[in-house]
């Protein structure tokens, strides 16, 4: 209770004595920092926690551990999902969305840590995943809980929820720029004066946090070593169009997996499933285990040695076919190994293994032109970055984000000619086949993604609840007119809804339709069923705003009733759904 107190105490105080501005500016910075340090955490433990577990191990006994390891980082984490935090809510970019457009940017505390907790435990084990989503959740997670905890309104709080996600891009990546552009692309945070400073404040706070206190082994840097050259350019446009296809592949497969995992009732098949299919993937190919950062990081460099190494291929590095098959499997095993992890139980996201997939296609693209001569020789290096931009920017629909993640990390931007034309053709390719992303596909089917579009998403921040009117008074289907009578006399309204005995609607009675005979009581015996109507159509209570609006249109009434399942719950106006409308879209615009 005195903690309580005190708490209200110091809220009055920063009331009195810090403007709202000010405020938002300061707990930005704290959101960052916060969620920096948790990314911090993170990256650390998975890295440490792939030392320790492979660490003085024999390499002939290390392709055993590989095929061992993934089941039980999956089965650790189903047991964690289930029995410690007992919730199975996806720790991933596109709950984040749905927070935001039918949750009022409320994120569910326990994502301050669970997320952080499953994604160790997954990838420690080898789960092939990303760390980015699980980061970003737990960010945006602080950033939300932070402001509620402080009474800010639902734009504060939206606002706190992208600083925590890009204070944790910012953090993991040590890459500031790209965290805010992530969050204005992909979060679809409006760009404005009072988004914008919070969000920078955070991104430098979180990537301070990490020059700080993370080992900068951990982190992941490379260095140009060819500057770019105009001749390449056909080149770029020809991987653009590849890392365009490869990112539909990618969206297809991970969603076609998910699906049939999904299909899986029992966690226990689900995990024996995956982490059987996952585990033999990971023996044969050694190289999916894990992130895959450092296999990245050795293809960039040119070590073949380390990314072949304990697989089928070892020692054929040499060997020019062979390289081509063994990295163009890795193009496309990723995915599927990352939708077994993720299907099987594994807390991860796709980010990673993005960036992998397109340093793999890269890779292969250019070593295919050097090793057969099908040109003059291309640098590697700059290919393989390039295709990592533009698989990630085709994979998330987010460009600039592949563009400004790579053009930083790299610590300069002297490929920004080339990441922005093969990531942009990699875009419009995709954008051809795959209308969403593979975050947002699942949430624009159900009616649920926001968009920079005002009016589309206004409505999709609605909810039919928030409309629905209960006053009307009904009337049984047995009724005459002069039980219609009684009822008219208690009412306000001019409609009236007919139900059965079990609550069902057969039709409707406007005042208007009885006006003329109301007062001769000589008709107060006609049956109800012959001066009811049916409406011209119905709302179902699953259907979305959108389809509300529509159905007002076609029909060009001013109330529908509302079923669930045939049964009556109330009617909708369109004076009301007009007056939410414009409340909701003061609210989610105010400065």
């Amino acid at each position: 209770m005195a903690k309580t107190t005190r708490w209200r105490r110091f809220l009055i105080w920063r009331l009195r004595h810090i403007n709202n501005r000010t405020f938002i500016l300061i707990l930005s910075v704290l959101v960052g920092i916060t969620s920096g340090m948790t990314a911090l955490v993170l990256k650390t433990a998975v890295y440490r926690g792939r030392e320790f577990l492979l660490e003085g191990i024999n390499w002939s006994y290390q392709n055993y551990l590989f095929f061992l390891y993934p089941m039980i980082g999956v089965g650790l984490t189903l047991f964690f999902k289930k029995y410690i935090i007992r919730d199975f809510v996806k720790h991933n970019i596109s709950s984040l969305l749905h927070a935001i457009s039918k949750r009022n940017s409320i994120v569910k505390l326990h994502k301050t840590y669970s997320s952080v907790i499953g994604s160790i435990i997954t990838a420690g084990f080898g789960g092939s995943i990303g760390l980015e989503s699980p980061i970003i959740s737990s960010g945006a997670a602080i950033g939300s809980n932070m402001a509620r905890n402080f009474h800010l309104n639902y734009k504060e709080v939206t606002i706190m929820l992208a600083c925590g996600a890009s204070g944790a891009i910012a953090a993991i990546f040590n890459t500031p720029i790209a965290a805010i552009v992530f969050a204005l692309e992909v979060l679809l945070i409006d760009l404005s004066r009072f988004s914008l400073i919070p969000l920078l404040m955070a991104s430098v706070s979180g990537a301070i946090t990490t020059k700080l206190f993370l080992d900068e082994s951990i982190l992941i840097e490379f260095t140009i070593t060819h500057p770019f050259e105009i001749k390449d350019i056909p080149f770029y446009i020809l991987l653009g169009i590849l890392s365009g296809l490869i990112s539909v592949y990618f969206t297809r497969m991970f969603l076609w997996i998910e699906r049939r995992f999904g299909q899986i009732r029992l966690l226990k098949n689900r995990m024996l499933i995956g982490g059987l299919s996952l585990g033999v993937l990971i023996f044969y190919f050694p190289a999916l285990y894990g992130e895959g950062y450092n296999m990245v990081k050795a293809l960039i460099v040119g070590n073949l040695e380390e990314v072949f190494h304990s697989s089928l291929f070892e020692n054929y590095t040499h060997v020019g076919y062979m390289v081509v098959i063994f990295i163009g499997a890795m193009v496309f095993l990723k995915v599927i190994a990352t939708s077994i992890t993720i299907g099987a139980g594994g807390i991860g996201g796709i980010f990673a293994p993005s960036v992998f997939t397109g340093a793999m296609l890269g890779f292969l693209f250019v070593y295919i032109i050097n090793h057969f001569q099908l040109a003059e020789s291309l640098s590697a290096s700059n290919f393989t970055l390039v295709g990592m931009a533009s698989v990630l920017g085709g994979v998330l629909h987010a460009p600039l984000t592949g563009i400004f993640l790579i053009a930083e990390i790299t610590s300069g931007y002297e490929l920004i000619v080339p990441l922005m034309l093969s990531t942009t053709i990699s875009f419009i390719t995709v954008k051809s086949f795959q209308k969403e992303s593979i975050i947002t596909i699942q949430l624009a089917q159900k009616g649920e993604l926001i968009t920079h579009d005002k009016d589309q998403a206004v409505l999709r921040f609605m909810q039919l609840s928030m409309v629905i009117e209960t006053d009307l008074l009904s009337i049984d289907e047995d009724a005459n007119l002069g039980d219609l009578i009684h009822v008219i006399s208690k009412s306000k309204r001019n409609i009236y809804p007919v139900l059965t005995e079990e609550g069902f609607l057969i039709g409707v009675v406007l005042l208007d339709q009885v006006r003329d005979i109301m007062f001769n009581k000589e008709m107060y015996t006609t049956p109800i069923s012959n001066l009811m109507i049916m409406p011209p159509a119905s709302i179902s209570f699953e259907d979305s705003m959108e389809t509300v609006l529509r159905k007002f249109t076609e029909t060009g009434v001013w109330n529908l009733p509302v079923l669930d399942n045939g049964k009556y719950v109330g009617f909708v106006s369109k004076a009301k759904l007009f007056s939410a409308y414009r409340k909701l879209l003061v609210k989610i615009t105010a400065q």
